[in-house]
């Protein structure tokens, strides 16, 4: 209590700026808010949600189990992660994309957001820039502005089937550049790489001593007989200066079970395990064990999820192409759909004309009780992102009703 006479300071920020300035994530935010009005018994179909609808398979979940029984997984263990699952997951990373790496270039994390974030703290000083293909997943320029770096988005739209392009990088390029990231298959576009563009974004990264941060969660779910090929396999001299993101979520439906890792150079993966070590130690022991049961075990589940998503994939981009004002390129991989809807942005819907896809976003919502997330969240206004990773049947119900809305503009 102040005494009679003295002055009371005013209390500094009670939040730092820092932190203060992260964007809560909209993917998180448009699901959350559909389950909300779900609860209240409204009918609401939801497109926001990044995860599988599939459920953790078997095997992995009895792993999970057994581990839980087992005194060995009830205390610490290693920061970097249990010395088996490292092994796997090199032993993972070679059969699937081709990457040889030991184990000890493997950290575990929780997760693949702290695999990004991470990555960033490690990699970037202050000031540092890190060229950014949007549309980008929403987390990754705030993990790079809270790790002190610069995000330089290079954008690549609809004509080009959302890739960007070698003289796009080059042009944005400085002296201040020092991670470009790369994501194929790409969240929210689904767009997925050919080799020879892999092929010739890595060779001028490596010209140009710029490392890769290269986010390959997606990695499995590739259509149309595309394949997702690692940049530091196509560009083995880029190996180097590479980082490789990943995890169980997407592959085995695993998004709560929170394990994720990177893969690079040892001294940036002892680096980034060092940090670890002070920022939350072991990823939790009994995920672990269900990711080890995951990565070691068959791939069988993951073609059947993979089937249903194309199936899935050809419909809602055959339901989304046939609304007037919408132009929906199709994915080759992940499971989103990525349209434009800038030919609407204006018109007038049910007495209101929205002028971007946030306030359009919105009226689908409550007039079509659709969730679906706008393009701002992913540095792009005039596109929603569908996710695919639902029902059919909902699927279908959810386009149809959107369609009906969005015919009425005018």
């Amino acid at each position: 209590m102040a005494t009679p006479g003295s002055t009371v300071s005013s209390p500094r920020s009670r939040v730092s700026a820092r932190i203060a300035g992260i964007t809560p994530s909209a993917t998180l935010a448009v699901d959350a808010k559909a389950k909300a009005l779900k609860a209240e018994g409204r009918p609401v179909i939801g497109f926001g949600a990044g995860q599988p609808d599939f459920p953790t398979p078997d095997h992995i979940v009895e792993a999970a189990a057994a581990a839980v029984r087992d005194r060995a997984n009830h205390g610490y263990t290693a920061a970097a992660g249990l010395p088996e699952l490292r092994e796997a997951i090199a032993a993972k990373t070679l059969r699937d994309s081709g990457f040889d790496c030991d184990p000890s270039q493997v950290l575990i994390t929780n997760g693949g957001k702290q695999a990004v974030y991470s990555a960033f703290a490690t990699l970037l000083d202050p000031g540092d820039e890190v060229l950014l293909l949007a549309p980008y997943w929403t987390t990754y320029p705030e993990s790079i502005t809270l790790a002190g770096g610069v995000p330089v988005q290079v954008t690549a739209d609809e004509s080009t089937g959302y890739l960007a392009t070698v003289e796009q990088l080059e042009a944005a390029r400085t002296e201040r550049t020092k991670v470009l990231l790369f994501n194929s298959p790409s969240n929210p576009t689904g767009a997925v790489y050919p080799r020879e563009q892999v092929e010739a974004i890595g060779r001028w990264a490596y010209e140009h001593g710029i490392w890769v941060v290269t986010d390959e969660i997606y990695e499995h779910l590739v259509y149309d007989g595309m394949t997702a090929e690692s940049m530091p396999v196509v560009v083995p001299e880029l190996a180097d200066q590479t980082l490789i993101l990943n995890g169980v979520a997407k592959t085995y439906s695993m998004t709560g079970w929170r394990v994720g890792w990177i893969a690079g150079p040892t001294d940036v993966i002892k680096a980034a395990a060092s940090y670890q070590s002070h920022l939350c130690g072991n990823v939790a022991n009994v995920s672990q064990r269900a990711a080890l049961a995951a990565v070691a075990g068959p791939l069988d589940v993951v073609a059947e999820m993979r089937a249903a998503f194309d199936a899935r994939r050809k419909r809602i981009v055959a339901l989304l192409s046939e609304i007037p004002g919408v132009d929906c390129p199709t994915p080759q991989g992940a499971f989103y759909a990525y349209p434009s809807v800038k030919a609407l942005l204006g018109k007038e819907i049910r007495g209101e004309r929205p002028e971007d896809t946030v306030a359009l976003a919105d009226l689908i919502l409550r007039e079509a009780e659709v969730a679906v997330v706008p393009g701002e969240a992913f540095g792009t206004p005039g596109y929603f992102r569908f996710s695919y990773a639902l029902a059919e049947e909902d699927l279908v119900e959810g386009v149809t009703r959107v369609g009906r809305l969005l015919a009425e503009a005018t």
